[in-house]
């Protein structure tokens, strides 16, 4: 028998010449017409090749055997829990390995075998989501980057929750389509904590500070978010600020000021248990007492209400509603009105409040200056030019 014959040849021979017979003895196996007795030896040959003090050989017989389903599963099994790089290529590419086989090993196995697990053709979900909640943060790269792979969206939350932080994380993910807006909101977060965290690091500005000028420009693009999503997908947002503690009060002002009723209505809703139809109604109909109830059931501070109620009479009296564009920024006019009217209330009781108010003018100021500008400098450019900026 050939086999006989190898195996006799195996005892002398050097490693290299070793690992090229050992490739020739496996796609014998696989595809040549050998008799019942010869696939037996064989099979028993490479099982005893596994021993091979060589990774070299047992390489070969991983990259021969991976793609094929009609290795011996056995053979398969043993390289799967290989060195990494021998078990990586069986792992990638052995159909023989079930989905429990894969998850088992995503959660004992080290990143390089995470990451070929991560890169399979059609990765079903409950491996995506083994990846998701143990991998590696380089194994959820390689996951989000699989274009077959079925990825739940809890397990794109898992990651963001673990990962976000990090930029090829987001980048992939914001690059990506279907993404909910729960996630892109999610990932701003992620993104104002890390920069919160780099500014103190470096000793740019205090810890208080930064961490009140990341908040404030993450609630800003929050706003900003809300205005450009539809309606039905905003209370999934609401609910997701509420849990992950982001739904302030703050939050919901700075909606309101920026004239997004659609997200202040749907935030009271949510915090209030109140029917949204109901909440709409008490806002519109312009009786304080009616949203001042609405407004207790919902939690909301009572030192900031003044600032509410005097936001929603202004905002009825001037039609303060706003476009999609619109109710993304704060109303200058707006806020000032709003400023003007608590100011006549107790300042003791309400200088926190005051301060915020004064804050959301300032920054309404410098976007109103800056788009003035822009609008300044491109209405005199030439119309060609005009057009390049603007596209």
């Amino acid at each position: 028998m050939i086999v006989r014959q190898f195996l006799f040849w195996l005892r002398s021979a050097p490693a290299g010449e070793r690992a090229e017979a050992t490739g020739a003895l496996a796609r014998a196996y696989l595809y040549a017409d050998l008799s019942d007795d010869d696939l037996a030896a064989a099979e028993g040959a490479m099982t005893m090749l596994l021993d091979d003090p060589s990774p070299l050989v047992r390489s070969a017989l991983a990259e021969v055997l991976a793609p094929s389903e009609y290795a011996p599963a056995s053979v398969i099994y043993a390289l799967a829990a290989d060195q990494p790089e021998i078990a990586s290529m069986v792992l990638e590419r052995s159909p023989l390995l079930v989905d429990a086989d894969l998850v088992d090993a995503v959660a004992t196995q080290g990143k390089q075998a995470q990451c070929a697990i991560a890169r399979r053709a059609l990765l079903p979900r409950s491996v995506s989501a083994a990846i998701a909640e143990v991998g590696t943060a380089e194994a959820c790269l390689e996951l989000l980057e699989n274009q077959d792979a079925e990825i739940a969206s809890f397990s794109i939350d898992r990651i963001v929750e673990r990962f976000g932080h990090l930029a090829p994380i987001r980048e992939v993910l914001l690059a990506g389509e279907g993404l909910s807006v729960a996630t892109r909101q999610a990932l701003v977060a992620k993104l104002s904590e890390t920069l919160a965290s780099f500014v103190v690091a470096r000793d740019w500005l205090s810890e208080d500070r930064a961490r009140r000028v990341v908040k404030e420009a993450c609630e800003k693009a929050t706003v900003a978010l809300a205005a450009q999503t539809a309606t039905e997908e905003v209370r999934p947002l609401i609910r997701h600020l509420r849990e992950s503690g982001q739904l302030t009060a703050g939050l919901v002002l700075r909606a309101l000021l920026s004239g997004n009723v659609t997200m202040f209505e749907e935030a009271l809703a949510d915090l209030s248990g109140v029917p949204l139809s109901r909440v709409s109604r008490l806002v519109h109909d312009g009786r304080s007492a009616g949203f001042r109830a609405l407004y207790d059931k919902a939690g909301l501070p009572a030192s900031a209400y003044p600032a509410f109620r005097e936001a929603i009479a202004t905002m009825q009296e001037d039609g303060f509603l706003g476009d999609i564009a619109g109710s993304a920024r704060l109303k200058r006019r707006m806020i000032e009105r709003v400023l003007t009217r608590c100011a006549g209330t107790d300042a003791a009781e309400i200088a926190p409040l005051l301060m915020l108010l004064r804050r959301f003018a300032t920054e309404a100021a410098r976007e109103e200056a800056r788009m003035f500008c822009e609008d300044l400098v491109e209405g005199a450019l030439p119309e060609p030019e005009r057009r390049m900026i603007a596209a």
